[in-house]
């Protein structure tokens, strides 16, 4: 198992990006990526847990691939604004577990009902 950071991801994404003369995309070229990505991510998940199947000329793609490829450019987005991913996460956490500690019922108060 990879237990590298995402920081080291997103360095190691960097330096893969930084050896190529046209650099990061722009941010809004990123984000329609981004949601080429997704939209490919939710053709996955819907032959796999919904209700659509695939054609039988449809290639095999898996649900983790469409995750990496939606991972890759998130980390290449927040790359070319200086964000670092670690941070953002934390600050996002320290949300939810502050302002929505008490929104969803927690696994042991379900318990003792």
């Amino acid at each position: 198992m990879d237990n590298r950071s995402v920081k080291e991801r997103q360095t190691e994404v960097d330096e893969y990006i930084s050896q190529f003369k046209e650099g990061y995309f722009s941010p809004l070229a990123m984000l329609a990526r981004m949601t080429e990505e997704l939209g490919e991510l939710a053709r996955e998940i819907n032959h796999t847990y919904g209700e659509k199947p695939k054609k039988s000329s449809e290639g095999e793609k898996k649900i983790e691939e469409e995750l990496g490829d939606l991972f890759f450019v998130l980390i290449c987005l927040a790359n070319s604004l200086s964000i670092d991913l670690d941070e953002a996460l934390d600050m996002v956490m320290k949300k939810f577990n502050t302002r929505d500690k008490d929104r969803w019922t927690k696994m042991d108060e379900s318990r003792e009902s």
